[in-house]
């Protein structure tokens, strides 16, 4: 039998190299894949900065200066709403820890407090404003020209509804059409004076408190808004755009080490379908059932928990963890509340998260 000579070196060595080359191509593409699906932007909510008369509301200033120099340090790509709608408008993957940064009713302490801040660091926002109260010229909000003074330094300015109202509820002896009507109104003449006073608004509503109902939804969709409310949990490819997630941020939940950096650290879990999707519920312990895509979400160790509650019920519906049934084991309370579902990623200290808001009543009067 003939020993076949072993290769020269310089042969060996080449096809060394392209056993590392093939092999970190497709670890390089896998990654690629992986960052794909898992497209997610967070979006946060403020109110008052640096009043603590409204700790539900407010953040105080060490907690805001907090986040910013966080944002930085992890290097977070700062983005106005516009963009980051325009980019899941068109279905374009979004870059890891992209954050927008939002804050509703135009409270003074925005100009005096936060703008100085986010403009040093040359960073955009967005305010939700309710016109009447500009209009009426409420002591604690910020005037049309302050916004005006803002708008040339990345501020954009968003649609909050004329009164602030619960929009969802009916007026006495009101029928559906005439409330159909009255939202319109609501909204189209927020719109005409944001566009009035200021020359340009873009078309995205916040729901006032975050409450909403798919009629509303349809309203909001029907006039050409964008819709964002106040559940918790990151934005990504499948979030409906009548009623995109938001982290509400204030006191209490405003500590980097109290689970805000979990909260901005998360990714969009994929959730194709949630039913019911109307968050208006008289049921007392209402069953949501999950529809989820592939993911790199360790779906095994899914966790849900509703608000008041603690960790809650669940109930796999298939064998391949793509459908869920979320239980509640108590009634939820009556007015606002949801339930969060958490799954750890591959990244440590990093979770998908997926929210879905409840507005429980005893009669649906709408």
């Amino acid at each position: 039998m003939t020993n076949t000579p072993a290769p020269p070196l310089r042969q060996r060595i080449n096809l060394t190299l392209l056993v590392i080359t093939l092999v970190l191509g497709f670890i390089s593409t896998a990654a690629m894949a992986t960052e794909k699906l898992r497209d997610s932007a967070i979006v946060l909510m403020y109110h008052h900065v640096g009043d603590e008369r409204y700790p539900s509301t407010n953040v105080r200033l060490e907690q805001f200066e907090a986040h910013l120099d966080f944002f930085e340090r992890e290097g977070f790509q700062i983005w106005p709403l516009a963009r980051l709608v325009e980019k899941l408008r068109s279905g374009e993957p979004l870059p890891d820890k992209t954050l927008a940064i939002t804050f509703d009713d135009a409270y003074k302490t925005v100009f005096s407090e936060a703008f100085p801040r986010l403009k040093a660091r040359g960073w955009p926002f967005t305010v939700f404003v309710s016109s009447d109260y500009i209009d009426k010229r409420y002591s604690n909000y910020m005037s049309w020209e302050q916004m005006r003074q803002m708008e040339p330094f990345g501020v954009s300015f968003g649609n909050h509804s004329r009164s602030h109202a619960h929009l969802v509820e009916y007026l006495e002896g009101e029928t559906a059409a005439q409330w159909r009507t009255r939202m319109k109104e609501e909204i189209g003449h927020a719109q005409r004076r944001l566009e009035s006073e200021l020359g340009q608004a873009v078309k995205m509503f916040a729901y006032p408190y975050g409450e909403y109902d798919l009629a509303l939804a349809e309203i909001v969709a029907e006039l050409g808004f964008v819709g964002f409310g106040q559940q918790s949990g990151p934005v990504g490819r499948y979030a409906d755009p009548r009623f995109l997630p938001r982290f509400p941020v204030n006191e209490a939940y405003g500590d980097l080490d109290g689970g805000l950096k979990t909260k901005l650290l998360s990714l969009a879990l994929p959730v194709v379908r949630a039913e019911p999707l109307d968050p208006v519920t008289t049921e007392p312990k209402p069953r949501l059932v999950l529809t989820l895509a592939d993911s790199p979400a360790h779906l095994t160790q899914l966790a849900c928990y509703a608000s008041g509650q603690g960790k809650i019920d669940i109930e796999w519906l298939d064998p391949s963890h793509q459908q869920v049934a979320v239980i509640p084991r108590r009634p939820i309370p009556t007015g606002r509340s949801r339930y969060n579902c958490t799954a750890p990623s591959n990244e440590r200290g990093r979770y998908f998260w997926f929210s879905h808001p409840w507005l429980r009543k005893y009669l649906d009067k709408r």
